[in-house]
Order: C-alpha cells, then sequence, then structure tokens
C-alpha cells in the first residue's frame, strides 16, 4: 500500500515507512521536528523544475509540460523507485510526504511518483 500526504498532516498508525520527497528541507524546523523515516530529495523535482513550476523565472509551466519533465528525471532515480517497490512488495507500507503547500494531491509530484512505484511493482 502506497499512501501520499503532506509532511504535516497527521501521522497515522497505517503510514508505514514514511519517505520526504521534497526537495528543500521545511524550514524553520529541525529533523526531529518532521515525522519521516528517509528524506529522499532525489525523488523530487529538480530546482529548475520546481522554480519552473511555481513560475520563479515567468509563467508557470503547465501541469502536462511539468509531469513529462518530472517523470523524465526520474529515469535516473530507478534504483530509489524500485527499493521502494521492494518495500510494498514484502508487504511493507509507504507514505510518501510532499510540501505543506501541495495542497492539490493531484498535481503533485507525490501522486506521479506513487505511480511510477505501483509500475515497478507490476512489472
Amino acid at each position: 500500500m502506497i499512501k501520499t500526504k503532506r509532511w504535516n498532516d497527521p501521522v497515522e498508525e497505517d503510514d508505514g515507512f514514511r519517505v520526504l520527497i521534497t526537495r528543500y528541507w521545511p524550514r524553520p524546523y529541525r529533523k526531529e521536528e518532521v515525522p519521516h523515516d528517509v528524506w529522499e530529495k532525489e525523488l523530487s523535482p529538480s530546482r529548475t523544475l520546481h522554480a519552473d513550476w511555481i513560475g520563479k523565472h515567468g509563467a508557470n509551466i503547465s501541469w502536462e509540460e511539468f509531469s513529462e519533465r518530472y517523470i523524465t528525471e526520474m529515469e535516473g532515480q530507478g534504483s530509489k523507485i524500485e527499493s521502494l517497490a521492494s518495500r510494498i512488495a514484502s508487504g511493507e507500507k509507504i507514505t510518501l510526504l510532499c510540501s505543506t503547500r501541495c495542497e492539490d494531491e493531484y498535481t503533485c509530484h507525490r501522486t506521479l511518483l506513487k505511480r511510477m512505484i505501483e509500475e515497478a511493482l507490476e512489472s
């Protein structure tokens, strides 16, 4: 089972292994204040993609463009994705944690990453 939520959403018993997938550490919090098991910033959008998504250098890019670019970036993270898929295959639960600002899970990389992990399970 794979869940997705924001890192500051309440911790639930069925969260399992909590994976923080943000490029930037949540400020001003210390590591012990953010309930997570591992921080995998390599599974987040690159700094450039993140900046383009939030419109830091002009107009925001579309969700379609963001999705395509994120999926391309994740091609280099196959071993990390496979590792998470292996945890699921062995019966473990994981929760992918994103930023507090990422309110809509359907336009968030955590949903794309969840799909990639599920595809890795099928192969």
